[in-house]
């Protein structure tokens, strides 16, 4: 009896240690730019795995080696105070440099004269910028395989409907309806990816063809996490010898899981545009982007999100690519 009660005892304790987190201060070398490093995981209005609280001040649900995890997150300057929730808890606190971009090298990044933007970008932000690394690569990959060939309205749409039917609720805070954590959710793992049957898929506005490259890579995730071992180049071969992994697709799980600064949105839709505009004052496609990019090679998802966060925006006078009308989500059922 006293020992059931001794069990007892720390059963409890340990649940009051869940609920209450633990807490860790990090200071980094810069200032941290807080919103654009979580941003980029952040998958639109109503994602379930992020919650931006105010300027700098973020929640984040992952699934870490450890188990589910939540953060959160509040930057000042150059320092960052987080609690965390959930067996994976420590993994994510010892993680959490990384994601600030610790691991990144700025150094011989230099905007050339001729790219004014660029050159005024860099002045604003750039010696605080950094690219982080969340190194959890199914983690980017699950979405950014949802995002492939369809507008940003409808693979948000996909990503927060199937995390909500198919994630765990996030720990600590997220049951609680008083806290803002509240419904949170954290990513499916990859054998649950798998495991969704394809009229779910459907119901969600994903056709075959998206979720099948999904599927597929499911059952290389543990395989893929070894990736993050590799330099940029052989991260990207091994991403792109999957049936349906590209160069786009790619490119956006190095930027994330990798923190590869040289992983700019090859093949976007908007994106070489948007860059050729900024710097030479005309919208060019992927191959003249790739040859005025060739100076900042090392650096060109660098000078993408330096534009993206403080260049000139093209004008947007083009058509507007229209959502489907044919999927069970857009027909509500109907035949």
């Amino acid at each position: 009896m006293p020992s059931q009660s001794v069990a007892g005892s720390q059963e409890e304790r340990l649940k009051a240690e869940r609920l209450r987190g633990l807490d860790r201060e990090i200071t980094c070398d810069v200032p941290v730019l807080l919103d654009p490093l979580i941003r980029a995981h952040h998958r639109g209005p109503g994602d379930p795995t992020h919650r931006r609280l105010g300027p700098g001040h973020w929640l984040r649900a992952s699934l870490t080696p450890e188990g589910p995890v939540l953060l959160r997150l509040a930057a000042a300057g150059a320092m960052v105070a987080a609690r965390a929730w959930g067996p994976g808890a420590e993994w994510a606190l010892d993680q959490l440099p990384m994601l600030l971009g610790a691991a990144d090298d700025p150094s011989g990044f230099e905007p050339r004269p001729e790219h004014e933007a660029l050159v005024q970008a860099h002045r604003r932000i750039g010696a605080g910028l950094r690219v982080g690394r969340s190194e959890r690569v199914w983690e980017a990959l699950a979405p950014a395989c949802l995002e492939q060939v369809v507008t940003g309205t409808e693979a948000f749409r996909a990503f927060r409907l199937l995390v909500r039917e198919f994630g765990e609720p996030a720990p600590g805070p997220a049951t609680d309806p008083e806290s803002a954590a509240y419904g949170m959710r954290v990513p499916p793992p990859a054998h649950v990816w798998a495991k969704i049957p394809s009229w779910r898929f459907l119901a969600a506005g994903v056709e075959q063809r998206r979720s099948a490259t999904l599927v597929r890579a499911a059952g290389r995730a543990t395989a893929l996490e070894r990736s993050l071992e590799l330099d940029g180049q052989a991260a990207g071969t091994a991403l792109r010898s999957l049936p349906g992994i590209g160069g786009w697709t790619s490119a956006e799980v190095r930027q994330r899981a990798h923190g590869d600064a040289d992983a700019w949105s090859i093949y976007d839709y908007h994106v070489a545009k948007h860059i050729t505009y900024a710097l030479v004052g005309e919208p060019l496609d992927d191959a003249a982007c790739l040859e005025i990019l060739e100076p900042y090679r090392g650096h060109r998802y660098r000078v993408q999100l330096l534009l993206t966060l403080a260049g000139p925006r093209k004008p947007r006078r083009g058509p507007r690519m229209s959502l489907p009308t044919h999927t069970p989500y857009a027909t509500k059922g109907r035949s």
